[in-house]
């Protein structure tokens, strides 16, 4: 007796819906893609200082800058208040204090850290503004801008609150 045998064919794939999904996908979530530039602050709290143990030094520069509603308040941990700011129309005199953090850092070249004390109540753009002008100041020399680096090693805190 003969056996008949099927012929079995290989059975094809059928990806073209999956592709046709793909290319419409792909593009779709490309244009709806948030695309962030994230810049980031290194910052550090204040150091506690300790009363009596510190060594005081005529030369040691403590530098504060404290943000207050009516004006900007250069000083000296130690020294007390070396220049105060008061603001411009438009808001806090950035310029003056970029003059000033230029002359101090000219004072005093080895000297990296700053502190910044801000109110509860500080916008967040003025305190970002402030601290770009201490950390960084741009000079002119002919056509070009050339940066230079006053006290990047910024701390953040609370300013103490003045008894009127």
């Amino acid at each position: 007796m003969r056996v008949r045998r099927l012929r079995k064919h290989a059975a094809h794939l059928e990806i073209t819906a999956f592709i046709n999904l793909i290319v419409v996908l792909v593009p779709f979530l490309l244009s709806t893609a948030v695309f962030t530039r994230l810049a980031v602050i290194d910052l550090s709290l204040p150091a506690q200082s300790s009363g009596s143990s510190e060594q005081l030094k005529a030369e040691d520069l403590k530098l504060e800058v404290v943000l207050r509603p009516d004006a900007i308040e250069v000083g000296d941990r130690i020294g007390g208040l070396i220049k105060r700011i008061p603001n411009t129309d438009k808001g806090y005199d950035l310029t003056s204090l970029s003059a000033l953090m230029y002359q101090i850092k000219v004072k005093f070249p080895d000297k990296l850290d700053a502190t910044l004390l801000a109110q509860p109540n500080t916008s967040y753009d003025s305190l970002v503004q402030v601290m770009d002008v201490i950390r960084v100041t741009k000079t002119s020399q002919g056509p070009k801008l050339i940066s230079t680096d006053l006290f990047p090693n910024i701390s953040i805190g609370d300013a103490p609150i003045v008894k009127k």
